[in-house]
């Protein structure tokens, strides 16, 4: 071998690369290993409010197991946002369910699924959710808001069962051939109802002292001429109460 310095070399050379390969693959696969998705499209999509691409290239985010965290949570938020917007709401719930598993403490998160919810109709899981929100940040403008409304048309809706059916007069002490008429059907009953508190909230709302004495006129005629033309030929009872709750409409409206 004394005599061979250039095999020596070789040997020496070939050591090296070999090594050098090894150090090679070795840091290579290590930051593949840490290699995370780019962002950047599903921030762009969603800056562009442009819901289908946020739907594709933010997706694709989440759908890679190599998203960060937080890029993971930006994108269901993105996502759920354009899901939303589409009225896809059961797919943007659903977003929002896998944002509150990794962070729960998103107090917009809760509000937002909370209107989607009452969307839905479910008003018992939007005051939940609502009240998450407030929870978690009691001066939640949005949130105490849509928490507040939601309580008043409950309160409302509960009311309007209470009184579903029944007219604006007594109907134990009716005698009019018209009246029981009303009182025996529910749908005459609310459209009666609904006339009566309409003329009163029109009245209510008029300052002119001369203004409400002939709306109360006009009301006052409408009532009599139904007394005195139901169940003559020709006479429909339903299509004058929509005549003049139509009518009552048409003066709130000016």
């Amino acid at each position: 071998m004394r005599g061979c310095p250039a095999i020596r070399q070789l040997v020496v050379a070939c050591v090296l690369w070999t090594a050098f390969v090894q150090a090679g693959f070795a840091a290579g696969a290590e930051p593949a290993q840490d290699l995370q998705v780019d962002p950047a499209p599903c921030v762009a999509a969603a800056t562009a409010n442009d819901d289908d691409k946020i739907i594709t290239v933010c997706g694709a985010l989440i759908d890679n197991e190599r998203t960060a965290r937080s890029d993971r949570i930006k994108a269901l938020i993105a996502r759920g946002g354009a899901y939303g917007r589409k009225d896809m709401t059961d797919r943007a719930i659903a977003d929002y369910d896998d944002v509150l598993r990794l962070d729960p403490a998103l107090a917009d998160i809760f509000n937002a699924r909370g209107e989607l919810w009452r969307k839905k109709g479910d008003r018992p899981k939007a005051v939940a959710d609502f009240g998450m929100a407030i929870k978690l940040n009691p001066e939640h403008p949005a949130a105490r808001g849509n928490y507040k409304s939601l309580a008043q048309e409950v309160e409302r809706l509960g009311v309007l069962k209470a009184v579903a059916g029944k007219p604006s007069f007594n109907c134990t002490t009716a005698r009019r051939p018209v009246e029981k008429a009303i009182c025996d059907s529910p749908a005459l009953a609310d459209l009666d109802r609904e006339i009566s508190a309409m003329n009163i909230r029109i009245i209510r709302e008029t300052s002119n002292p001369a203004q409400v004495r002939a709306l109360q006129r006009e009301q006052n005629a409408f009532i009599a001429r139904r007394n005195a033309e139901f169940g003559q030929p020709g006479y429909d009872l339903r299509q004058a109460m929509e005549e003049r709750m139509q009518k009552l409409n048409t003066i709130a409206r000016q």
